[in-house]
């Protein structure tokens, strides 16, 4: 995740869990959050048994500014103990939340592009939904692709949601779900990692969309792999890494 700056803790209270599947949840805090902006992220904390002092990991908040509270898409993860016991909270459980949020994985840090592409893995989906459900994505970019890749389509979260991006700008969005280890049951999804679509050209094809340094911008939120794949196949279209000094093409915040 990006770099963590001074922070405080502020008590939570756990208003509702929801169970996607064996090990994927979203955990809904009661919290008044700091001002914050959509795609940024937070850490839990939470004292555990055998630890010295309370443990702490980095969540994206799936919900915008506008919205009340946090909203956090987990994985509870077999050696995860802060993970586990997240998904062992009952309604009116606490935990402590960082404030206020950070990181730099924002609409904000985007220059200027005729495209976004929001590519992620697994939970990375997090932060990019936040983003789609403010009005200054769908103001500044005329197409908007969203990539899913996972390895089971019981894994493909939030579906409703996206769901509602389509209906509303039908012309101007498209979602590509890849689904690696089993048929992808998704019409118009793709049976394959992202970086292999990416090199057949199959991913383009899906999202009636080039991905090029004259029109696009990309945005890589996933595990360490994915993200150093897709950077160097990126690179090999003249794409580079954004920053603030130096204008480019990609943005990243990693998962481990």
């Amino acid at each position: 995740m990006s770099q963590i700056t001074r922070s405080h803790w502020k008590s939570a209270t756990v208003s509702k869990i929801h169970r996607w599947n064996d090990g994927l949840y979203t955990l809904f805090l009661d919290v008044e959050l700091l001002p914050f902006q959509a795609g940024q992220f937070v850490r839990l904390q939470l004292p555990l048994a055998g630890e010295s002092k309370p443990v702490a990991r980095s969540y994206s908040l799936v919900n915008t500014p506008d919205e009340p509270g946090a909203e956090i898409l987990f994985n509870a993860v077999p050696d995860g103990a802060l993970s586990n016991a997240l998904a062992s909270l009952k309604e009116g459980d606490s935990v402590e939340v960082s404030q206020p949020a950070q990181g730099f994985f924002v609409l904000d840090e985007v220059p200027e592009a005729e495209t976004l592409w929001l590519i992620s893995t697994g939970t990375g989906v997090g932060p990019s939904l936040a983003m789609l459900k403010t009005a200054t994505a769908w103001a500044r970019f005329r197409r908007i692709v969203l990539v899913h890749s996972v390895s089971y389509a019981a894994q493909l979260t939030y579906r409703e949601l996206i769901a509602g991006f389509a209906e509303a700008h039908p012309q101007q969005f498209a979602y590509v779900p890849c689904v690696t280890r089993e048929p992808n049951p998704v019409a118009g999804g793709l049976s394959e990692r992202v970086t292999a679509a990416l090199t057949s050209g199959a991913l383009e094809a899906a999202a009636s969309a080039e991905l090029n340094p004259e029109q696009s911008h990309v945005m890589l939120c996933g595990n360490r792999q994915m993200l150093e794949e897709m950077k160097g196949l990126l690179g090999e279209r003249g794409m580079t890494r954004h920053l603030r000094r130096r204008p480019g093409h990609i943005t990243t915040e990693e998962y481990f």
